[in-house]
């Protein structure tokens, strides 16, 4: 898969994205990442990618021409599929294990930076495929959300995690939160691993995760549990959670 970033602040995308898994995937060439700054496209002396607002208001708003600009470098228009764009905005739609494993399946996606008070409306709607946002919050700029964005995508890529189980037993990836987990030592501040993580029997302990799983699920978003999704011992111990509840 090939990852574009677009930019004011590219050293601080590639600062993140060439550290640790995804480092290691983007030298091993299991990913491409690059990252572009937008100001190379601005088409003026300073490089000045802004401008005051129509209508007035507080704040700056990031120019089309250099986004649309630094987006057609990305590609040739005639003898190639546009790439699927997404603007990381507050306003998008909120970002999900779903959709990372939606976009996991595309050959190239580039992301989009906002910065100051946004950027005009018409670039938007001329090469914009879709926005997302990571949460109900406003951040200074696009280049922390996009980042999310590669991290969570790039690891459902084949080769760069050591395994498919590695991210198919997470929290959020078949519906439900991840259980608890334990290392060494067996006992601290007098705190015991559970003995079933201690037995060797590999069955019960695949029960017991699951079960620990939905009861996770449960008392914490209870929002995202799908049934469909959920093995005979997830079922029978969330019927029993609702009738617990419910007494």
């Amino acid at each position: 898969m090939k990852i574009d970033i677009l930019t004011l602040f590219p050293d601080m995308c590639n600062t993140v994205v060439n550290e640790s898994i995804i480092g290691r995937a983007l030298r091993a060439g299991k990913i491409d990442i690059k990252c572009t700054n937008i100001r190379d496209f601005a088409g003026n002396k300073h490089n000045k990618v802004d401008d005051a607002p129509y209508g007035g208001g507080m704040g700056m708003i990031m120019s089309a021409e250099p986004i649309y600009n630094c987006f057609m470098s990305l590609y040739n228009a005639e003898a190639e599929q546009k790439p699927h764009l997404i603007y990381l905005s507050p306003k998008g739609e909120t970002f999900t294990q779903k959709k990372a494993v939606e976009l996991s399946k595309k050959e190239h996606i580039v992301l989009l930076c906002g910065h100051y008070e946004g950027i005009d409306q018409r670039v938007i709607d001329e090469i914009v495929d879709e926005e997302i946002s990571i949460g109900d919050y406003v951040l200074t700029g696009g280049e922390l959300p996009a980042l999310v964005v590669a991290d969570a995508v790039c690891r459902m890529l084949p080769g760069v995690l050591s395994d498919d189980i590695c991210f198919e037993e997470e929290s959020h990836f078949a519906g439900t939160l991840e259980y608890p987990q334990f290392t060494r030592p067996p006992v601290w501040k007098g705190r015991a691993v559970p003995d079933v993580l201690l037995s060797g029997n590999h069955a019960e302990i695949d029960k017991w995760r699951s079960i620990k799983s939905i009861e996770e699920t449960f008392e914490r978003r209870q929002d995202i549990i799908d049934r469909s999704s959920l093995n005979k011992h997830q079922i029978k111990r969330l019927d029993e959670l609702i009738a617990e509840k419910q007494k």
